[in-house]
């Protein structure tokens, strides 16, 4: 900063200095890179992405990093990009296979020069930004959550457009709200959701599309429906009843949902939804007819899924005690992704529709003995 300071200071000096007969002096102001903390209102500045060549590699980090989609995308890159061009950041102590598996720092998302660090000392190009609170707990600690999911993701945004960054930030099915259209959503509509956690993803959808048209920063952005995944045990989320079931029907043969039985929602396998954020990343931007984008694969109830769970498990027994909380909360969420964007602009296309959904899921949780025996 003071380097800028000081070219600033001779570069005005030399625009009010006198006319006369010798050379004027011309100061590279555009080659010295800002943040739009540096940025004063009306300036001129712009910002774009880092650009490289086919054979190089993005340099990738990923920030909330110890979640199951940062690991699970930690992996899906480095098998694409080379192990050491993937680092995964959290405040957490990873476990011992993931501190193995590849780079792994210390990041907080909070200490916007701690950051800062780390992607020039880096020579980060890709940032992927995972950090945030979730719907729950953000809920039970709601101050917690605008420090981590708004002032974190303002930190992420200056660094992201100083340093010339492809950004990625996910967004969510809770980004919607009761008041808009659920069967289908489409890309853009009336959203209004009434959680933090989905406020701040509404927030972090529009302050990226500022950055990108204010900045030029290539910021790009998936709402992703409800993940199933059989790394991961169910968090009392929402949509964690779908998870929920298999564990259920493989270890007690017994499965009681919280949601209706005709409570329709979005989802999706984390396969598919990891390969469409790696997808969207590569997409060239001229590709790109929008920033944020719906991606989907299938739309089932809990009945659909059960039904389909008992095709392999016919002994499954499934019973509904409904919770009012969760109930409210899915009714207040889109029923069924418009996705049509994604898949005309960056040719977007699921993998797993139900029935591969929930071969695959009681194939990896072990359930080949209870199938064997039913059978």
């Amino acid at each position: 900063m003071p380097v800028i300071r000081a070219l600033s200071k001779v570069a005005k000096q030399a625009l009010l200095a006198p006319a006369c007969g010798c050379q004027p002096l011309t100061v590279a102001i555009r080659n010295i890179s800002f943040s739009p903390r540096q940025v004063t209102p009306g300036s001129d500045a712009s910002f774009h992405s880092v650009s490289f060549s086919e054979t190089d590699h993005p340099k990738v980090l990923i920030t909330g990093g110890l979640g199951q989609l940062g690991v699970g995308l930690a992996k899906l890159l480095r098998k694409r990009f080379g192990k050491n061009n993937v680092i995964l950041s959290d405040i957490r102590k990873p476990p011992s296979n993931v501190f193995h598996s590849g780079p792994f720092i210390y990041s907080d998302i909070l200490d916007y020069k701690n950051l800062r660090e780390i992607v020039v000392n880096n020579r980060i190009t890709w940032l992927v930004h995972y950090s945030a609170l979730l719907s729950a707990v953000g809920e039970s600690n709601v101050a917690l959550a605008r420090a981590v999911n708004i002032t974190g993701l303002h930190n992420i945004l200056d660094i992201a457009a100083e340093h010339g960054l492809r950004l990625f930030v996910p967004s969510t099915i809770g980004a919607f709200g009761p008041t808009s259209p659920r069967n289908p959503t489409p890309d853009l509509c009336v959203q209004r959701p009434r959680t933090i956690y989905g406020v701040s993803k509404v927030h972090a959808e529009l302050m990226g599309e500022y950055y990108h048209h204010r900045y030029g920063l290539d910021f790009r952005c998936l709402r992703y429906p409800g993940i199933i995944s059989a790394d991961s045990q169910p968090g009392g989320g929402t949509t964690d009843y779908a998870v929920q079931i298999f564990h259920d029907a493989v270890k007690t043969g017994k499965f009681e949902c919280n949601l209706k039985p005709d409570t329709r929602l979005p989802m999706m396998y984390i396969d598919d939804c990891l390969r469409a954020t790696l997808e969207v990343m590569e997409a060239p931007t001229e590709s790109l007819s929008m920033r944020t984008y719906n991606i989907n694969a299938m739309s089932f109830t809990p009945e659909e899924l059960a039904k389909e769970v008992q095709k392999q498990l016919p002994d499954l027994q499934v019973t509904y005690e409904i919770d009012a909380v969760r109930q409210a909360i899915a009714e207040s969420w889109p029923m069924n992704f418009d996705d049509s964007n994604a898949r005309n602009d960056w040719g977007w296309k699921h993998d797993y529709d139900l029935p591969e959904l929930v071969q695959t899921m009681l194939n990896f949780i072990g359930s080949d003995s209870r199938i064997a025996q039913a059978n």
